[in-house]
């Protein structure tokens, strides 16, 4: 087993290297990069990044002489050439695609993620600084969906076609088939001074005089931003597990341990806590590191839009808006390197919740 587990430590890189990779060269072929963007603005044009240029990242990174350069970006013809060059070594586009991957390797090996193009701050200081927002989503998100998912769950397997079974089977669908920021929008115009109430903030962490409270005040209030992100995560994602959690155990329920269990006299709420609850939790709790990754950092992007909460989802949907290139490799790398860490996380706990898992076989390979 330590085997396998050394084996995906040392995937991982190649893993990362790849990802990196793949997702570098496709960014090389999108249109309006951030030379085209600053020569739009020069030229008082569009700068959306969505805008069409006839230019492409992989054409910028050529090196070219004089006459090339004023022909690879529309509508720079009739700027001065070295003008141009200039804005391209700012960016650094000044050097070949392949010299300026190594070079980010290189970088990231040791956790130099670069300089925002439009920040003026590094990217890891702006990683650290809009971590804590994602964090707070995510954890008590993922948090609030288990401590809710899993009695449920066990209620609705034990109650199996009961009006109670039935009931909240209607709740789980309606959690199923509308997404989180759909209740998000219906909790704003419900509590976020829309038509009914005002009763909540609409945008933020915390309150502005947020450093002028005391620290309980400090508590509330942050739990009174984070309320109504929180609920919307929460009724978007509990349905998927509940069902998990529902079919887990009815699926243990009819298994033979479980008969020889009763004919032994055991009540059922032994049966059900002493023997079942180990094997049916098994999927359920080695699925938590998997949930919250997922939450953190893709299930809480349009949370964090609404509710203008800047976190790491908005800071990198920014960052492609704007091709801010190295905050969206710093972020694609962070992002991918914790990823692979908590699945290596997810089947150690699979391991742990019970030993008779071996990933790598009898012999540990």
């Amino acid at each position: 087993m330590n085997k396998y587990f050394i084996k995906r430590l040392l995937l991982i890189p190649v893993t990362l290297f790849f990802i990196i990779l793949i997702n570098f060269c496709f960014v090389q072929l999108a249109p309006g990069g951030p030379v085209e963007q600053t020569i739009a603005k020069i030229e008082g044009k569009n700068t959306d990044a969505t805008a069409r240029f006839s230019g492409s990242g992989s054409a910028m990174a050529e090196a070219a002489s004089p006459a090339a350069i004023d022909s690879k970006y529309k509508g720079a013809q009739g700027l001065d050439l070295e003008l141009i060059a200039e804005i391209e070594k700012q960016f650094g586009f000044d050097k070949p695609a392949s010299e300026r991957f190594w070079l980010m390797l290189k970088d990231y090996t040791t956790f130099d993620l670069g300089e925002s193009f439009y920040r003026s701050q590094s990217v890891i200081s702006l990683i650290a600084e809009k971590f804590p927002v994602s964090l707070s989503i995510g954890l008590w998100s993922t948090l609030l969906i288990y401590l809710i998912s899993i009695p449920l769950g066990i209620r609705k397997a034990t109650k199996d076609g009961s009006n109670f079974d039935i009931i909240t089977s209607w709740a789980v669908i309606i959690g199923y088939a509308i997404p989180a920021f759909l209740f998000a929008i219906l909790l704003i115009i419900l509590f976020c001074g829309g038509k009914y109430f005002d009763l909540f903030p609409l945008k933020g962490l915390t309150s502005d005089n947020w450093q002028d409270l005391s620290s309980l005040g400090k508590i509330k209030d942050y739990f009174w931003h984070l309320a109504l992100p929180v609920t919307a995560m929460v009724i978007g994602g509990f349905a998927s597990l509940t069902i998990l959690t529902k079919n887990s155990f009815l699926d243990e329920i009819g298994k033979q341990y479980v008969l020889t269990a009763k004919a032994k006299g055991l009540s059922e709420t032994a049966i059900l806590y002493k023997h079942i609850f180990r094997n049916a939790m098994l999927i359920v709790i080695s699925g938590f590191p998997a949930a919250l990754i997922g939450i953190l950092f893709t299930g809480s992007l349009l949370i964090e839009v609404i509710f203008s909460l800047d976190g790491l989802g908005l800071l990198s949907f920014e960052a492609v808006m704007t091709r801010d290139y190295p905050v969206m490799f710093g972020t694609l790398y962070i992002f991918g390197l914790l990823g692979l860490l908590l699945n290596l996380i997810c089947d150690m706990t699979y391991h742990l919740v019970d030993p008779r898992i071996d990933f790598g076989g009898q012999n540990g390979n």
